[in-house]
């Protein structure tokens, strides 16, 4: 290597966007952050209203990005927090905390005031959390706490904004009702309807119209200009476009009838008003049919338990959960969530993990079982550990990743993306050639009638559909999917999950549970009960994972297990141990030969067990035969009807595993694994799947160790058992929580269903279109028809996704 070559760390964060009115704005911001130097990655997901971007901290700062993002038109959105602070001794100590705070990556700004000891801090969630404000508080010799309940207050912006939208809906529906009267009143078949004088009157119509045209309306035209400032259009522009004609039209019309006696009923005031109502009309049932699609997050968020009952310096204090550190012993009452993840020191009872796993059966807890925060403590008291505390726990990363597979971006997108970035000025220039054709050829010389051609083929061709058809479905699959355990890290993880023909499963701990069980016991010439306390009390000494397993194998059968008087592990053969007096041998067929112990006879057994994977060991007690023990990683009781429903989606299974050839094929033939690859080397398992790739199969491996991790990078899904390593997990692009293969059957047939929605959405958007303007163009469409249909697309696209959210699994 001839020179050092620096390679830059990337960082990624979140930042939340206010002002985006459809999937154009979203482009442009995309395309903005993008051409910063040091963003290699930008995401905006206008449904999520977030920008994902992936970036080198030591050539951009998220401060450039949201001066970029203000520099277009937009804002971003902080959450805020204040802190109580202790230990200042003057105005010194104040100005040094706001400077520490300052600096931090991912705070705006931070003001502290000395008289009242506290500080207000705008910060991004992603970039800084309130545990490392605090901790930069006390690295400056100062104490903070998050003050109130709530250590962060996220200034809900979408809430605020709903409320505002509303408040703008009300007033502009009062103030075009006139104007819609009016309008219904002057058609022939409508002439029955009676409408007041002053309705009708010019000046009366423009008082109404003209706040909602740019007070009520003003959003638009602020929204314009900035698109058209970045030489881009978007909707704001066709809105301002086509209601500023009708408007202005109106008022030369107004103006000209100065001196004249009779009302003017060919004005077009309410065009302009009713569209801005309706538009306003739709934004609104779409937030809030877009906050829905976010359920599942809020769902997760509300599970956090908000107190916790710890024991320090001998004395039980109720904190906020915020305030628990690792190592702090908790009690956790009957019926009360236990707080965060931990392992329990003492006590015993059954916790409802369903939360967490969707397994609805609740799970018995002891001492040295590990619990997890939200979780449900059913029955029993317990006194845990704290292990792992705020962003660490099990659910704050679930949330993460379902957070971040909601942000991202499928590859589908990217269509609605090139079209949507370009839709804008074709429709201008659709809108001009038929302002033209009307006024021209049309309708000579007839300039209301083609302005309103004008104004509806504008108001028609909305791409708003078009930027929610995909991330709405993301959102509402990958949450629907969160619900049931099924967590994929990224919308184009959920895409690609359909395209799967071939999956590819570990054996231990996929398959089987993992652990090996005490299966078969057959003894001759004693008393069962006899029989195990003596194989139990001589296997009692030993380490190994397998005489673990007969030992609670024979605990379960409630059977007492005496000490052993002496204890001998013989390497490769077994163990040698006297129990009460009694010499018991347990092992392999070369220790009962070495011994001279008469045991042939049962080989025959012994072969019959093994064939059907299980580990045999013969048992000799007094220098006699007295039995055999057999233990094996059982497969889990759901592994056998998962690989049935996957053949039935025409899906291929393979078992992989080190194991030898007999064994693993015992395995594989219980479950109905017909294709079976055995002996192979943890490293040899990636090799394994570039090989089905290499046939042009789309792969998907599953498994839950360390030694899966480099096959589960190189599938193209991989699917990471919850209830392996986190390393497993870390490499997986699936992760299922309850280690059940039903799972994988429902992870592929929830891509298939969330690829099914954006594909309908996608097709009525782009129908919708395609259909709506030569439609306006042709003279079928009123405007305020046009602006009503517009508003019902993007609302109607929602809705379906929202269908997602109930998929049964």
């Amino acid at each position: 290597m001839l020179e050092a070559v620096k390679v830059s760390d990337t960082k990624q964060t979140i930042l939340r966007i206010s002002g985006m009115t459809c999937a154009a704005c979203a482009n442009r911001i995309e395309k903005g952050l993008s051409k910063l130097e040091g963003v290699t990655e930008a995401n905006v997901n206008f449904a999520l209203e977030k920008a994902t971007v992936t970036y080198e901290p030591d050539k951009v700062s998220s401060a450039q990005m949201e001066e970029r993002i203000e520099k277009l038109g937009y804002s971003t959105v902080k959450e805020q927090i204040d802190f109580q602070l202790t230990g200042m001794t003057c105005a010194a100590c104040a100005n040094r905390i706001e400077k520490g705070l300052s600096k931090m990556p991912g705070v705006a700004s931070a003001s502290v005031n000395f008289a009242l000891e506290t500080a207000h801090v705008e910060y991004n969630p992603s970039e800084v959390s309130a545990d490392d404000m605090i901790h930069k508080v006390e690295k400056l010799g100062y104490g903070a706490s998050a003050k109130g309940e709530q250590a962060s207050r996220n200034t809900d912006h979408r809430q605020k904004e709903i409320k505002r939208q509303k408040q703008k809906f009300i007033v502009a529906a009062i103030l075009s009702l006139p104007l819609l009267w009016s309008m219904v009143g002057h058609f022939s078949f409508t002439s029955w309807i009676w409408v007041p004088d002053l309705f009708v009157n010019p000046w009366f119509q423009l008082i109404l119209a003209t706040p909602v045209q740019f007070i009520i309306g003003g959003q638009f035209y602020i929204g314009a200009y900035k698109a058209l400032r970045n030489k881009s259009a978007n909707m704001d522009v066709l809105v301002a476009l086509g209601t500023s004609a009708a408007y202005f039209y109106s008022l030369y019309l107004t103006l000209k009838s100065l001196g004249s006696s009779h009302h003017m009923v060919e004005m077009y005031y309410e065009t302009g008003a009713v569209l801005i109502t309706l538009i306003l009309l739709g934004k609104l049932f779409e937030a809030l049919a877009k906050g829905r699609t976010s359920e599942a997050i809020k769902t997760l968020m509300g599970l956090q338990a908000k107190m916790a009952l710890v024991i320090r310096d001998g004395e039980e204090m109720m904190i906020p959960v915020e305030e628990v550190v690792v190592g702090d012993t908790i009690v956790v009452r009957p019926g009360e969530k236990i707080p965060v993840d931990g392992e329990i020191i003492e006590g015993h009872s059954s916790v409802d993990e369903s939360m967490l796993t969707g397994e609805s059966i609740p799970i018995e807890k002891q001492a040295g079982a590990h619990v997890f925060g939200a979780t449900l403590n059913k029955n029993g008291a317990l006194k845990m550990r704290a292990t792992k505390v705020g962003k660490e726990t099990a659910l704050a990363q679930i949330i993460k990743v379902v957070e971040e597979a909601q942000g991202s971006k499928a590859p589908i997108q990217r269509i609605a993306d090139k079209i949507s970035g370009i839709f804008v000025p074709v429709v201008i220039g659709i809108a001009v050639v038929v302002f033209f054709i009307w006024y021209f050829w049309a309708t000579p010389g007839d300039f209301a009638n083609a302005l309103e051609k004008l104004i509806a083929v504008l108001v028609i061709a909305c791409p708003c559909a078009l930027g929610l058809a995909t991330p709405t479905s993301i959102m509402a699959g990958s949450g629907r999917a969160a619900e049931a355990g099924i967590l994929f890290k990224g919308g184009e993880h959920l895409e690609a999950t359909h395209r799967i023909d071939t999956v590819v499963l570990d054996k231990t701990g996929t398959v089987t549970k993992g652990k090996p069980e005490l299966t078969d016991v057959i003894i001759e010439g004693m008393e069962e009960a006899e029989f195990l306390r003596l194989v139990g009390s001589a296997e009692k000494n030993s380490e190994h994972p397998l005489a673990e397993a007969i030992v609670i194998g024979i605990q379960e059968k409630e059977i007492l297990i005496p000490a052993s008087d002496t204890f001998e592990a013989i390497p490769g053969y077994g163990i040698r141990a006297v129990v009460e007096e009694k010499q018991v041998l347990i092992g392999t067929r070369r220790l009962m030969e070495q011994y001279s112990i008469n045991a042939a006879h049962a080989f025959t057994q012994m072969d019959e067990l093994e064939s059907k994977g299980k580990t045999a060991m013969l048992v000799a007690i007094d220098g006699r035969y007295a039995g055999i023990v057999a233990v094996a990683d059982t497969i889990k009781e759901t592994s056998k009807e998962a690989i049935a429903r996957l053949k039935q989606m025409n899906i291929e299974v393979i078992m992989i595993t080190g194991d030898n050839r007999r064994t693993a094929e015992a395995i594989a033939s219980e479950v109905g694994i017909e294709h079976v690859l055995a002996e192979v080397l943890p490293e040899g398992k990636a090799e394994e799947v570039k090989k089905l790739q290499s046939d042009g199969r789309k792969v998907a491996m599953a498994g839950d160790g360390i030694n899966d991790a480099p096959a589960l990078a190189v599938a193209n899904i991989g699917i990471a058992m919850g209830t392996g390593t986190d390393v497993a997990m870390e490499a997986g692009d699936i992760t299922l929580m309850r280690g059940d293969l039903n799972s994988i059957a429902d992870a592929i047939y929830m891509s298939h269903r969330t690829m099914a929605n954006i594909k309908q959405n996608l097709f009525w958007a782009l129908a919708y279109n395609s259909l709506g303007i030569p439609i306006a163009a042709a003279g079928f469409l009123a405007p305020w028809v046009a602006g009503a249909a517009m508003a019902l697309s993007s609302v109607s696209v929602v809705l379906n996704a929202l269908r997602l959210q109930r998929v049964k699994l």
